[in-house]
This record gives C-alpha cells, sequence and structure tokens, in this order.
C-alpha cells in the first residue's frame, strides 16, 4: 500500500542545490483557490497569473524545464508579487509561499544592466555598508531639516527637472530628530528588578529615519525590566534582498548579525519593524543548507520577538499615560501573516487609558509598500493602497498605529 510523501517541515530548505525552488514545497499547493481573494494582485487586476495559484503554476514549469527562468511573462507575474504572506493565511495545505517565490526570484536574471546596476548599488553597497547607510541617511536628514526640500516644492524645481526622483521623495516620511542621527547606547539598564537581557535590532530605516521610535522602544522595554543591548556590529537583516532575489547577500548578513547577537548574549532579539522580524524568524530556512551555520540561525531565530509579542508577554509596570483618542491598527503583512502576530499590538493599545480602538475593515489587506514594490511598480502598489486609505477614512479614527516603517511611509 503507497503512502502519501512526507511534508517538509517549517525548517526544510526553500531552494534546491541549483537555486530553484523546492518541489517538494511548490507540490504543497493542491490549486483549490481558496488564497485568490486574499491575493491583492488577483483582486485587483483579476489575472489567474497574478495569483498565488496562478504564479506556483508558473514556477513548477520553470522548475520542470517547460519554460526559461528568464521568460519575460514569468519575470512580470512573479514580480508582480508583493511578497505579503496573504495567501500563507488563507492556504488550509500550508503551502509555503513566501518561501516559493523568494527562491525563483534568485533564479529570474535581472532585466536588464541597468537593474544589476542599481541591484549592486543598492542592495548589495549601500544596505551592506554602515558607513554608505549612514552617509545616505545624513544627506536624506539635511535635505529634510535643512529646508531645502521645502524650497524645491515650492519652486517647481523637483517635480520639472527630475519627476522620476520627485516621486520617491513623496514617500519620505516626516523627519523624526535633527539633522544628526538618533543613535542609542550600546546598552540601556534595565529598571530593577531586571528580567531579561534584549538585544534591540535597530534596523537600517528605523535607525536612519525612525530613530525616535527605536529611542522609545528601548525606553520601554528598560522601564519594563529589560536590559537593552544595541549590538554595534549589526547589519541590515537582508529583507530587502531576500525580496529582490538575492539570496546569497542575505545568507551573509544573517551570518553577520547571528555572530553580533551571540556575542551580546541575549535572551531575546527584540526588533520593532515586521518587515524585519519575519526575515530575522527565517534565519534558520535561509541558512538550512550550511553545515556550519544551520544549528545556530534555528537558535537566533527562535529567540526573535516583534516588541509587541515580548511587552504583551511581560506584566507592564508602573501607570501609563492617557491618551484620549480614537485609535485603529492596520497589520503589517509581515506581522499578521508572515509571523502570526495579531493579538499582541492590539493588546497593548487597548491597555493604554483614553484610547477607543476601532477595529479597522480588512486590517490585514496590503498597503502597497511591500519592501521597495511601492517603488518598482508605482501605478499597481497605488491601487491596492487605495482600498487601504478608504478603509481607514471610514473607521473614523484620530491615529491609524501600525508596526513597519514601510506602512507607516505608505499610507501616510
Amino acid at each position: 500500500m503507497s503512502t502519501l510523501p512526507e511534508l517538509p517541515t517549517v525548517d526544510a530548505p526553500a531552494t534546491r542545490h541549483d537555486g530553484g525552488p523546492d518541489p517538494r514545497l511548490i507540490n504543497q499547493c493542491v490549486h483549490c483557490g481558496l488564497c485568490l481573494s486574499y491575493c491583492p494582485t488577483y483582486v485587483v487586476l483579476g489575472l489567474e497569473a497574478d495569483s498565488p495559484r496562478g504564479r506556483i503554476y508558473q514556477m513548477k514549469l520553470a522548475t520542470e524545464g517547460e519554460i526559461r527562468w528568464d521568460d519575460p511573462h514569468l519575470r512580470k507575474h512573479i514580480f508582480q508579487c508583493l511578497d505579503c504572506r496573504a495567501c500563507q493565511t488563507a492556504c488550509p495545505s500550508g503551502v509555503q509561499y513566501g518561501k516559493i517565490v523568494e527562491a525563483a526570484r534568485a533564479k529570474i536574471p535581472p532585466a536588464s544592466p541597468r537593474e544589476t546596476l542599481l541591484r549592486r548599488l543598492i542592495l548589495d553597497t549601500v544596505f551592506t555598508s554602515p558607513v554608505l547607510l549612514d552617509a545616505v541617511g545624513l544627506a536624506t536628514r539635511f535635505y529634510q531639516r535643512s529646508g531645502l526640500q521645502t524650497l524645491a516644492w515650492a519652486t517647481g524645481l523637483l517635480p520639472r527637472l527630475a519627476p522620476g526622483l520627485a516621486k520617491l521623495e513623496a514617500l519620505l516620511p516626516p523627519p523624526q530628530g535633527g539633522i544628526r542621527k538618533t543613535t542609542l547606547p550600546e546598552v540601556i539598564p534595565a529598571h530593577e528588578p531586571r528580567t531579561h537581557r534584549v538585544g534591540l535590532v535597530a534596523g537600517c530605516v528605523m535607525a536612519q529615519l525612525f530613530g525616535e521610535t527605536n529611542q522609545a522602544t528601548a525606553r520601554v522595554l528598560a522601564r519594563n525590566g529589560c536590559e537593552v543591548v544595541v549590538p554595534r556590529e549589526q547589519r541590515c537583516c537582508g529583507a530587502l534582498h531576500m525580496h529582490s532575489g538575492e539570496v546569497e547577500a542575505a545568507r551573509e548578513l544573517a551570518r553577520r548579525n547571528i555572530e553580533a547577537f551571540e556575542r551580546a548574549g541575549v535572551d531575546y532579539v527584540v526588533v520593532n519593524a515586521a518587515g524585519c522580524g519575519s526575515t530575522l524568524k527565517e534565519y534558520g530556512h535561509l541558512l538550512a543548507d550550511d553545515p556550519k551555520w544551520a544549528e545556530r540561525a534555528r537558535a537566533f531565530s527562535a529567540r526573535v520577538r516583534d516588541v509587541s509579542e515580548l511587552l504583551a508577554s511581560l506584566s507592564l509596570r508602573g501607570s501609563l499615560g492617557r491618551i484620549e483618542a480614537k485609535v485603529t491598527y492596520s497589520d503589517p503583512c509581515h506581522l499578521a501573516h508572515g509571523q502570526g502576530v495579531r493579538e499582541q499590538p492590539r493588546q497593548l493599545l487597548r491597555s493604554i487609558p483614553g484610547v477607543e480602538l476601532v477595529e479597522l475593515n480588512q486590517a490585514d489587506w496590503c498597503c502597497g509598500s511591500a519592501g521597495i514594490y511601492n517603488i518598482t511598480q508605482p501605478e499597481l502598489s497605488k491601487r491596492i493602497l487605495t482600498m487601504k486609505v478608504d478603509n481607514v477614512a471610514a473607521s473614523g479614527a484620530e491615529i491609524l498605529a501600525t508596526g513597519n516603517p514601510g506602512c507607516a511611509i505608505q499610507i501616510a
């Protein structure tokens, strides 16, 4: 009597030795279609090729050699995916779609020399170099704080001379702090009694544009008994590299981060950006084929917590400040779908005196940011964003809370 093949465990690597998606993961999809109404690109475009089921079928054909990985149609549909993981929430078969699509992107070559150059410049140069990242951050903060931004728009020079750059510039969030980067000390002592020693992931976008949010995160953790360590050796988490198919670069960043937080000797690795947190929790998958790092990566990922997860598990100390406001919460895709964290942020918001938390309709609908999707697919991103913005307006909330910088930038 034949038996069903054993399904891969959650620690199964996403790729085969040739770099393509693991056929075992592809074959978990039974093409039932229950994911279709959850997929933003399918809902907006109405095309089977832009649904999770359709994309998996195309990736299956490429894996079996029926179509080439450099097929322009395959490339279009795979990179039009947000990688939001909403289909994983809907899937009754437990298809690990995120692993499959990211492995496929690693096999698809860049569309042009220009794309190759941009990938190397942005992902492989700026985001892997703390010095260059700080330089870009400093230039951005100077532009915002010095009056240059106001002048560029008041005179109409920016949209007239560089319309493409103007569209990107419009995504910049309101500046936090001054021109100088807001930095944290390497160790922030806990308010006694100390209960945990935690490592804080400073992040790339968070450190450069949301420094005051990082400060607030460390302050709240310390007040609630956590000694906070901010390792200086930490690097970009590799999320953007994973989403773009730059898997080897992501692996090298993962090794650097694992080593940095191991040296810090922390109980938990705490992150306040959902996209980073989801990637950090997947280091065990990312390095599953590396005998030197596989076990260390699994141990690291097991210690990663979103800040809302950790705070919700603690008995919050002292009295909370009162905020008289109607608040709604938008689930970041990589927190709700990628990590299964939904109730903890809401629990924390409800605990604030004066806050009236109103549930957002389709709260886990993607906002269209999706890493750099709003840059690479601007028109489709806007169409996906429209539904989110309409639901926020209909909620009547005065404050929108969310747990990811990309979402905050996009929705604002």
